[in-house]
């Protein structure tokens, strides 16, 4: 990697500038926020809603009633576009509403129905974790070794600096399970089961938050695998396949998204030391330098969760994400004047960097970290 480096100077005036940009946009927040977000939200749940109709729909043209072999593509269609559909409406409950929604990028509206305190997404992640994993320990160490444990999620090697073990060789198989399940991985990640495996923490410490992310997964599951499928009387396995594949979408693209803007070549990783007295301008420096951008029209941008922009997620996470968009004109243009590089591509180039470093780090590479300390 490129060792970037800018004197003490050039970082406070980079983070006034930077900061400028964010509180522009925290001031104005207002009425096409709330109207966004609640536009969002209605869409959300109608095309849940539909979904749901339409899978149940299908059930009458099931081709084992009996019923002739021209009810056969209806009968699919309707199971395909429902089980897409839902799919779609759960990638719009995680990403762009409950994501952003429990960073608090609402709360000055004062509706509970909006706030970070009081929303609960449809996933199997309690909310009070997701804040302390998330929005603590990642938004404030991003990319930090050894503090921010979404490098590997605590089955992954991402980074030479992580000692290899032979159990890494399985690094593309962790990843794809990751990638499947990834609804589970992520309620276990503020569990921290790893700590638990080396005995960083005994079970003692490890079942409080365990058993409240079993509690809530136990209960997501009850509604898409038992209540739902319940609903369609002995045609209860053509329901549940359906909301199994919604789920695997969600899962398949949220890992997407969520991997491309963290792990593709040339983002940057740093050694613990850096947080140590680090300054505003730090901060955002680090933010930058540690994400990725991904390009796309503005519905690809609204299916992130607007986390194609990372970069400025990760440099306002309580900003309105739907504003991200227009924001990154204005960062380029201060990367630009600071000569820092800009780290963005389109989907296929940064999925394709993200498994080439999963492939590279299941073998046994060099232990020195490609950190840097600027």
């Amino acid at each position: 990697m490129t060792n970037i480096k800018l004197n003490a100077d050039q970082l406070a005036a980079f983070g006034s500038e930077i900061d400028a940009i964010k509180q522009g946009a925290l001031k104005q927040r207002g009425q096409r926020d709330a109207t966004y977000i609640k536009q969002i939200v209605w869409i959300q749940r109608a095309l849940a809603i539909g979904s749901r109709i339409s899978i149940y729909a299908a059930l009458p043209f099931l081709p084992s009633l009996g019923l002739s072999v021209a009810s056969w593509p209806l009968f699919w269609i309707l199971i395909c576009a429902g089980s897409i559909g839902l799919g779609i409406a759960k990638i719009l409950d995680n990403m762009e509403i409950g994501h952003n929604i429990i960073h608090g990028q609402y709360d000055w509206m004062g509706d509970p129905r909006f706030h970070s305190q009081h929303y609960d997404w449809d996933t199997n992640c309690p909310s009070e974790q997701w804040a302390h994993s998330h929005n603590y320990e990642h938004h404030t160490f991003t990319n930090v070794l050894g503090k921010d444990r979404d490098i590997g999620y605590g089955i992954l090697r991402m980074d030479p600096a992580q000692k290899w073990h032979p159990a890494y060789l399985a690094n593309p198989i962790y990843a794809t399970l990751l990638m499947l399940f990834f609804d589970t991985g992520v309620a276990l990640h503020d569990v921290e089961m790893d700590s638990l495996r080396s005995g960083k923490r005994t079970f003692r410490e490890t079942w409080p938050k365990l058993k409240q992310s079993l509690g809530k997964t136990a209960r997501i599951f009850s509604k898409d695998f038992i209540l739902f499928p319940a609903l369609a009387g002995p045609l209860f396995p053509i329901v549940m396949a359906a909301n199994a594949v919604a789920n695997l979408i969600r899962n398949i693209w949220s890992f997407t998204i969520i991997f491309c803007g963290h792990f593709p070549a040339e983002v940057h990783t740093f050694p613990a030391h850096v947080c140590e007295n680090e300054t505003q301008g730090h901060w955002y420096y680090r933010q930058l330098l540690g994400s990725a951008n991904i390009e796309g029209g503005k519905l690809f941008h609204i299916m992130s969760g607007n986390l194609s922009h990372q970069i400025e997620h990760h440099l306002f996470p309580d900003v309105p994400a739907h504003r991200y968009a227009e924001l990154s004109v204005q960062v380029r243009k201060v990367c630009e004047k600071y000569d820092i590089p800009y780290n963005t591509g389109p989907l296929w180039s940064q999925y394709a960097s993200v498994w080439a470093k999963i492939f590279k780090f299941a073998l046994p590479t060099s232990n020195t970290s490609t950190a840097i300390t600027a």
